[in-house]
């Protein structure tokens, strides 16, 4: 679905990607795992044009997207939930959504959109309950389901997350990590951004380490899980399992 070849891109001099490749098949979870400034969101954000590669190719559904507007790759099936959030705080829930389909209003397509609402709904109940309510006066977990659920209004054929899991409690972190687990078996794809390795890579097909702009080590989400380095690095000492009690999807 997503193929990424020999990608290099830059802010003002400073190289943040250094001849990166990697794929994405089609109903695929991947994880790109690795340090602050390793480069994992400058790639979410190269795929969504809001940055311009230098060199390399980045090809959707075997369409190059390199060159497109932020608002033609939205339109070609991708869609990021950004660091942070980024929802619109002054606005209520239910705008905040109906903002994520602002490109299908243009298509006069308000059924299928009241029907993606209610979807969203089903997946996020809290935010049907505080569907009314300034976005900006939720709490951090359902800032984060807002920030998801606005971006699947767009109708995605590809969901870029980056670090859905920051700054949230265990307990939450489970069950947005579950939420994309329960969007792959209905068919989402998936590319994720993710320090916390140990979450991520439970849910995860595949993954990708990065370094300092480079892939450094890529493989099976179980085999990255199990490698020495990646335990040392990114799992830390005490590898206990993240979700106890809980089955792999």
């Amino acid at each position: 679905m997503l193929r990424i070849k020999n990608l290099h891109a830059y802010y003002g001099r400073i190289k943040a990607l250094d001849n990166v490749s990697l794929h994405v098949q089609s109903g695929e979870i991947v994880s790109l795992i690795g340090a602050n400034g390793a480069g994992k969101t400058t790639i979410l954000n190269t795929i969504s044009g809001l940055i311009r590669c230098s060199q390399g190719e980045i090809k959707f559904e075997d369409r190059e997207i390199n060159k497109l507007r932020p608002e033609k790759v939205v339109a070609a099936g991708i869609s990021q939930v950004p660091e942070g959030r980024q929802i619109f705080g002054p606005l209520t829930v239910q705008e905040n959504l109906e903002l994520g389909a602002f490109l299908r209003f243009k298509k006069k397509e308000k059924e299928a959109i009241a029907r993606d609402l209610d979807w969203v709904f089903q997946l996020f109940p809290r935010l049907k309950e505080r569907y009314g309510q300034i976005a900006g006066t939720l709490s951090g977990g359902e800032q984060q389901m807002l920030a998801i659920g606005r971006a699947l209004m767009a109708k995605p054929k590809l969901l870029l997350l980056d670090e859905p899991s920051m700054g949230l409690a265990p307990l939450i972190v489970k069950d947005i990590m579950n939420t994309v687990s329960e969007l792959r078996r209905n068919g989402m794809t998936v590319l994720m951004v993710e320090q916390n390795a140990r979450a991520s890579l439970t849910i995860s097909d595949r993954g990708y380490v990065l370094e300092t702009g480079r892939v450094v080590l890529q493989g099976p989400s179980d085999e990255l899980m199990n490698d020495s380095d990646v335990k040392r690095a990114y799992l830390g000492k005490d590898y206990k399992t993240f979700w106890e009690g809980r089955e792999r999807t």
